[in-house]
């Protein structure tokens, strides 16, 4: 059911619409749950998930989450991704993007995951104190190792995107894609970060393209008890505006005459530019997830 387009201007193809794990795949939630998802998701065609080592909680949940419940006979027919650079253990070499930590992260990252390899190993975020010569020839040496077949980078900025792009470039191990944040109520990377990658010739999947549930009819009434906003960690009740609410009614009235709900239209919406690989989404249930695709 999934179209796929092309990332970048590599060889790989992944679908118009990914699941993330970056909510709902740490301890406390039900396994079956998190298994029955999966399983919804291959069943709708999308072969590729989003991890990071910080995604649970706690830290590294998501990943042992997946690696419990991911059929591994099916390896091949998927792609897995994870990240590493913020925090993720004590002391100087826990953190960041030098050598020590990233190679040390990726390694358990892969234990977790029951995995000989990710195909997509992103740097988290950008670290000014590693010079960007380090971060790309770690990223270098990960896929020479066997450690990543591709490698990408998420939240740099547009300047350091480019020269990442360049240097990768000159070791032969070219830099696949972007994943940076993008919805109707985020629209920054419009301005000069999809300009640079389309130059480059990378690939851009997006999280958020649902701003964290806001642009969804969950909070036209209020904020749900169970809902991102009322527990607060990543998307606050001071979010949840007045004037966001009204202008995802106005979605609302759109989206119905397209005969979509607002997800869908909010989806539908950041595909519409060619240069956008696939959007990332979370999911609580089978149903949700089906719902959005």
């Amino acid at each position: 059911r999934q179209p796929y387009r092309r990332c970048g201007r590599s060889g790989l193809l992944l679908p118009a619409v990914s699941l993330g794990l970056w909510h709902n795949f740490g301890e406390g939630k039900p396994v079956e749950s998190q298994r029955a998802i999966l399983h919804k998701a291959l069943d709708l065609g999308i072969t590729h998930f989003d991890i990071a080592d910080r995604y649970g909680p706690p830290f590294g949940a998501a990943e042992a989450a997946f690696g419990r419940i991911f059929p591994k006979a099916l390896r091949d027919e998927v792609v897995v991704t994870t990240k590493g650079s913020n925090p993720m253990w004590d002391g100087p070499y826990g953190y960041g993007n030098s050598r020590k930590h990233l190679l040390a992260t990726l390694d358990r990252s892969l234990a977790r995951l029951g995995l000989d390899y990710v195909d997509i190993f992103y740097l988290h975020r950008e670290d000014e104190e590693t010079p960007l010569e380090e971060q790309a020839a770690t990223l270098d040496h990960m896929v020479r190792t066997g450690r990543a077949l591709y490698v990408g980078v998420s939240n740099f900025s547009p300047e350091r995107t480019a020269e990442m792009a360049r240097l990768l470039r000159g070791l032969g191990t070219p830099l696949l894609v972007h994943q940076p944040s993008y919805s109707l109520l985020n629209r920054r990377i419009e301005e000069s970060l999809l300009g640079v990658l389309e130059q480059e010739g990378v690939g851009c999947v997006v999280y958020s393209p649902l701003a964290q549930g806001l642009l969804t009819d969950r909070y036209l009434g209020g904020i749900p008890a169970d809902s991102r906003a009322a527990e607060g960690r990543f998307l606050t009740a001071d979010r949840v505006t007045p004037q966001v609410l009204t202008f995802v009614r106005a979605l609302g009235e759109i989206a119905a005459a397209r005969g979509q709900t607002v997800a869908q239209l909010a989806l539908a919406w950041a595909l519409r530019d060619p240069r956008i690989t696939s959007v990332l989404v979370g999911a609580s249930s089978p149903e949700q997830l089906e719902a959005n695709v």
